[in-house]
This record gives C-alpha cells, sequence and structure tokens, in this order.
C-alpha cells in the first residue's frame, strides 16, 4: 500500500473515505474498523466491522498519528476506526489562533 500525499482510500467495512495529508515515515497498512483500506475506485468485496474498532470518523476531520508521521483528511464518515499498523490514529485538534490585543 502506497500512501502518497493525495492519495485517496476507501475503508471495505463501513463509508468512511480519506485523502493523505502527509505520508507515513515508512511503510505501513491503513486500516478502518479492522480491515485494511483500498484505493478509491477498487471493487472490494464488503466485510464486516470489527466492533471493537466502532469509534467512527467524522467528516473534514483530521486524523494523526506520531510515531508513523502520517496524517489523513476525512472526505466521507462512517463508523469505523482508523488504524495504522494496528495502532488507532488520534484526532488531530485545531490549531489556537493568536490572540489580537
Amino acid at each position: 500500500m502506497e500512501l502518497a500525499v493525495g492519495s485517496r482510500w476507501k475503508s471495505v467495512v463501513c463509508d468512511t473515505e480519506v485523502v493523505v495529508v502527509r505520508p507515513p515515515g515508512s511503510p505501513t497498512a491503513l486500516a478502518c474498523g479492522g480491515a485494511e483500506m483500498v484505493a478509491v475506485g477498487t471493487d472490494a468485496e464488503r466485510g464486516v466491522l470489527d466492533q471493537a474498532l466502532a469509534d467512527g470518523t467524522q467528516l473534514g476531520k483530521r486524523y494523526t498519528d506520531e510515531s508513523s508521521g502520517i496524517e489523513v483528511l476525512c472526505t466521507k464518515a462512517g463508523e469505523g476506526t482508523l488504524t495504522i499498523d494496528g495502532e488507532r490514529l488520534a484526532l488531530k485538534g485545531a490549531k489556537p489562533l493568536p490572540s489580537s490585543d
């Protein structure tokens, strides 16, 4: 799985779709809901969502992992939890705006 900047991926167990904003530093496996994601446009048989990984994704939110360096943007929300090599991706918080005095 080549996670290049701008590449689009979809879940095979829910409706989640993401685009890679920052690729990982080394080859890794991006998954959602317990199943590896596939490139958008790829025909894949619908799998079963792992209920332990069913926290959901939010449209327009960024998800990141510090150890791998990956950052993805959710372009279609779904029920699955995003993971990279088995580790959950964290929801990236908004940057604080500078105060105007």
